[in-house]
């Protein structure tokens, strides 16, 4: 009699693990980004590499871009909890958020997932909200979205990488 499978072994096969999985591999392409609605502020070229961490418990998303010429750099570690039913990420960068961690959490969408993470500081009366998502298009093309969201609840498309994957 085989041993019973656990939660994480039963995910790997097909559930949240084994879609974030499929996220795996050399990426290309373009990154985007707006300080004001609809005022596309930079365009730059992006790679980034997506690998499976910790037995395939985690991604880290690894990625080398600009913005307005000068070199731009970040991570981020993706899961899925099992304890909070939710996808968490924690994210880094040498542009956007400075010395800070953003942690963020959320929920599957039809082609992905979304986590809402905040951001402020002594400057800052009240923190912001930074919500991400991954959209899975096809196996070879995946969309990342960020948008801000000020206090009141208004939110604004911020970055965009729209990746291909490479061979």
């Amino acid at each position: 009699m085989e041993p019973k499978k656990s939660k994480f072994e039963m995910s790997l096969e097909d559930g949240p693990h084994h879609q974030l999985g499929k996220l795996c591999g050399s990426w290309e392409g373009t990154s985007r980004t707006w300080f004001e609605k609809d005022l596309l502020a930079d365009e730059s070229p992006v790679k980034g590499t997506i690998t499976s961490i910790l037995g395939g418990r985690f991604l880290l998303h690894q990625y080398q871009s600009s913005l307005q010429g000068k070199p731009l750099e970040g991570l981020a570690v993706i899961g899925y909890s099992f304890p909070y039913e939710r996808y968490q990420t924690a994210w880094v960068d040498s542009f956007h958020m400075g010395t800070g961690i953003m942690f963020s959490e959320g929920d599957a969408t039809p082609a992905g997932h979304s986590v809402l993470g905040s951001y402020g500081g002594g400057g800052m009366p009240e923190p912001w909200g930074w919500r991400t998502t991954i959209e899975v298009k096809s196996d070879d093309q995946i969309l990342i979205t960020a948008y801000n969201i000020e206090p009141g609840g208004a939110e604004e498309r911020a970055t965009e990488i729209n990746y291909r994957r490479m061979p």
